[in-house]
């Protein structure tokens, strides 16, 4: 039986609109990557964990496919959590990747399917 199944690679990104002062220690362009379930940093970079926050929890419904209809496909920006600042975290879908059910988890798909039933 296949259990594979896809997931975007994201990408969230620091836009900062000129001549704004950011309060939340972001430069334009400081970005972060999410591949699966692993958060990728550039060296020597950091991400505000408030900023962090804020894009947390869409994170996982922008990595799944979505209806091209759904707010979910179309909308990317978020705003910073700041009200005084004036940045905003654009998540950009990428490539996608393929997983195996298997190997992410020890609840077997029998289990899954019943459970939802």
């Amino acid at each position: 039986m296949d259990d594979t199944f896809e997931l975007y690679d994201l990408r969230v990104e620091v836009i900062c609109p000129p001549g704004q002062r950011i309060l939340c220690g972001a430069k334009e362009g400081d970005h972060f990557t999410l591949e699966g379930e692993m958060l990728h940093l550039p060296p020597g970079q950091g991400f505000s964990i408030y900023s962090l926050g804020a894009v947390l929890p869409l994170l996982a419904a922008k990595q799944r496919p979505s209806h091209a209809n759904d707010w979910m496909s179309t909308d990317a920006d978020i705003a910073c959590p700041d009200p005084n600042c004036k940045s905003l975290l654009r998540i950009t879908r990428k490539g996608t990747r393929t997983f195996s059910h298997g190997e992410v988890t020890v609840v077997p798909l029998t289990s899954a399917r019943e459970s939802s039933a």
